[in-house]
């Protein structure tokens, strides 16, 4: 069947449509477990002695299976709607300096997380971190302070699973600011859809612009070539205390190295997972606010970091502007033409996308179904070329990486019952 949706997450799974968001297993926590599949990344795997497909909430909550937005919802938006809902735009930087030291751009995120919690308007802040066991991994935190947040500033470019552990959220004695990337966004916004008692716990959603998850194995290879052994390393941050500033690793025993994000990122790029290079939504438009580089101008070495805010929602805009009025946050409103100039490569990304997905229906391959996120007039706006490479060059790729074929291997992992 040509195009044909996927009815289950383990068919998502093995159609390489999944981002490793976590939204299912926290919807069938007695029948999936996220684990990270070497060479691959985050992915839900079925519990030890769980039989049959998981089909039902989790499905519907999948960001990798299906994305959209109302019909009508986006007839008034700026740029024909293809940059999502986009009420405001702003350039703003936290306020407290070691925040924005700290922070990947302005240190907007943490700001914002921060201000919600000593405002009274959240009690924690779900977020990802370095993992305390191996700081080349992630986990889901539900920070309670500032000093929390503090530890979980920075950027994380491996595969990390927030949905996962929405049950802090929905368990929390009130509501919740919720971070992350894009997919994470859709899919707390999909599960909050279906479940009343995580709707009442979401204050508020901060998404976080994306170009994609690296493997784990991609950032081990970026250490390996610092001459560092990956095994060793007690601390790793891919950028922050700078603009945009370097990939740094510390070992155990004091040894330090690092490069620049520039260089680190073109490595990690390489390997991506297959499900970022069709997505439409690199700038959370699920989210109430998402933040991002502003990369409209050239940035100097000894500037301070800025962050692009775009105003999704009207709730988003109370926060960002108590953030303003409180002190969390400095920064004014920016003209609309700034947002595709920050991100100049994302619209013809975006173009390519639904060149790429044409490519893999006429294959007969599984494909997410998008709605309400116009993408075809990019792709007409594209070169020749890149409109060749985004279906010809995508139907080359198909063949030779094999992607008709099964991500991985399945495998079973975890117990029922287990302790999250």
């Amino acid at each position: 069947m040509m195009g044909r949706l996927p009815d289950s997450i383990e068919s998502i799974t093995q159609a390489r449509l999944c981002t490793g968001c976590g939204v299912c297993a926290h919807l069938h926590p007695d029948r999936l477990q996220m684990a990270d599949v070497p060479d691959v990344g985050r992915r839900p795997l079925p519990i030890v002695g769980v039989t049959g497909p998981t089909t039902g909430a989790g499905v519907a909550a999948c960001p990798g299976r299906e994305l959209s937005h109302p019909v009508g919802s986006l007839d008034d938006a700026p740029f024909h709607g293809e940059w999502g809902p986009v009420l405001d735009l702003y350039e703003c930087w936290a306020a407290d300096p070691v925040l924005r030291h700290r922070g990947s751009s302005g240190g907007v995120v943490s700001a914002l997380a921060a201000h919600a919690i000593e405002a009274g308007i959240a009690v924690g802040a779900l977020q990802v971190r370095a993992s305390q066991e191996d700081p080349l991994r992630n986990e889901t935190v539900l920070n309670r302070s500032r000093e929390d947040i503090v530890t979980a500033t920075g950027s994380r470019y491996s595969p990390a699973s927030p949905c996962e552990r929405l049950d802090l959220v929905e368990d929390a004695e009130g509501p919740c600011v919720v971070v992350g990337k894009p997919c994470d966004i859709a899919g707390t916004r999909k599960a909050a859809e279906q479940r009343a008692a995580l709707a009442d716990k979401v204050a508020v959603t901060l998404g976080i612009f994306c170009a994609g998850t690296p493997s784990t194995e991609a950032t081990r290879s970026v250490v390996a070539d610092l001459g560092i052994d990956p095994d060793t390393v007690k601390r790793l941050d891919y950028r922050g205390e700078g603009w945009p500033g370097e990939f740094r690793v510390e070992t155990h025993d004091g040894r330090r190295a690092s490069t620049s994000y520039a260089d680190s990122w073109g490595k990690l790029t390489k390997h991506r997972q297959w499900r970022c290079l069709i997505c439409p939504d690199h700038t959370g438009e699920f989210a109430d606010l998402s933040i991002g580089d502003p990369w409209y101008r050239p940035v100097t070495d000894e500037e301070g970091g800025r962050s692009l805010v775009v105003v999704r929602t009207e709730r988003g805009r109370r926060l960002l502007e108590s953030a303003l009025a409180g002190g969390a946050l400095e920064g004014a409103p920016l003209s609309m033409d700034k947002l595709p100039a920050s991100q100049p490569n994302l619209e013809s990304t975006r173009g390519a996308v639904w060149g790429r997905v044409q490519s893999m229906r006429l294959l007969g391959m599984p494909t997410p179904r998008f709605r309400g996120m116009p993408s075809f007039r990019l792709w007409w706006k594209l070169p020749l070329r890149a409109k060749l490479t985004s279906t010809l060059g995508t139907a080359r790729r198909i063949f030779v990486r094999g992607l008709k074929r099964p991500e991985f291997e399945p495998r079973e992992v975890g117990s029922r019952g287990r302790t999250r």
